[in-house]
C-alpha cells in the first residue's frame, strides 16, 4: 500500500502570517502521525515564507516516521539542510526562486550529469532520493541513469483533467508507472491529489510507494477536521 506522507506547509504559512508559534507546527506533525501519517513532507525556501529552516531541525529531532524532505538543490543553503538533517528522504524540484509552489518536472536529460553528483551526493549520506518529473517516458529513462532511488510523479495534469475525463487523465500515469517499474524505479507522487481523484490515482498506478499531500489535505482539514481528514486521505489509499 501506497504511504501517505502529509506536507505541513500550509500549517507553517498560518502561522507565520501571524508571528508567535499559533498552529504550533511541531504539534501539528506529531498529530499527523498520531492519527496514521506514515510520513512528513516539508518543502522550505529561501524566503522562508512558510517552513524556516529552523522548523526542519525541530521536525527531525521530533517525528518517527519517515521525513521528506523537497526542495531545489540548486540552492546552496537546501542542500546545507538536507545534509545537516539527513532525512529518509530527499525530493530534488527544480523550482525557481519566489515560485509560489512547483509546476514542472526536471529536465533530467539536460541536467543529466548535475543530478548524477547531486543524487551520488546525498547517498554518501544515507539519504534516500527521489526526482520530481513529468510523466514522460524519455525523462523517467534519463532519471534512471542518474542513480536516483525514485521519482515523483507531478500529478497536476491529472488532478485538472481528472473531473473531465478520469481515464484519458491517468493514461499518460499509468505508462510512466510501466516505465519506473521496468527500470526499478521507486514511484512516489504529488501535487493536488485530492480526497476526489486519489484513490483512482492509487488503484492504477503499479507499485505506488508514497504521495505526500498538503494543500488540498490541510483545506479539507477546515471542515472535517485534521484527524478525520488523515484517516479519510489513508482509506483512499488503503480501502
Amino acid at each position: 500500500m501506497a504511504k501517505l506522507s502529509v506536507n505541513i506547509n500550509k500549517i507553517a504559512t498560518l502561522r507565520n502570517s501571524r508571528g508567535g508559534n499559533n498552529p504550533d507546527l511541531l504539534k501539528v506533525a506529531l498529530d499527523c502521525e498520531r492519527f496514521g501519517a506514515e510520513g512528513i513532507t516539508v518543502h522550505p525556501r529561501p524566503d522562508e515564507r512558510h517552513i524556516r529552516y529552523q522548523d526542519v531541525f525541530d521536525l527531525k529531532a521530533a517525528i518517527s516516521t519517515e521525513f521528506n524532505i523537497e526542495g531545489n538543490c540548486r540552492e546552496q543553503k537546501f542542500v546545507d539542510l538536507v545534509l545537516a538533517n539527513k532525512p529518509a528522504q530527499v525530493t530534488l524540484v527544480p523550482d525557481a526562486e519566489g515560485q509560489i509552489t512547483s509546476n514542472h518536472g526536471w529536465d533530467t536529460i539536460k541536467n543529466q550529469d548535475y543530478l548524477k553528483e547531486m543524487v551520488n551526493m546525498f547517498h554518501k549520506e544515507g539519504i534516500r532520493v527521489s526526482i520530481f518529473i513529468d510523466p514522460a517516458r524519455e525523462m523517467i529513462e534519463a532519471a534512471k541513469t542518474t542513480g536516483t532511488d525514485r521519482i515523483e510523479l507531478y500529478t497536476e495534469s491529472y488532478a485538472s483533467n481528472f473531473p473531465k475525463d478520469p481515464v484519458t487523465a491517468i493514461a499518460p500515469y499509468i505508462q510512466a508507472a510501466h516505465t519506473a517499474n521496468k527500470l526499478g524505479l521507486g514511484i512516489n507522487a504529488g501535487h493536488d491529489l485530492d480526497l476526489q481523484n486519489l484513490k483512482y490515482f492509487a488503484d492504477n498506478i503499479p507499485n505506488l510507494l508514497e504521495v505526500s499531500i498538503g494543500h488540498a489535505l490541510i483545506s479539507d482539514a477546515l471542515y472535517l477536521g485534521l484527524e478525520n481528514t488523515v484517516q479519510m486521505y489513508l482509506r483512499q489509499l488503503n480501502d
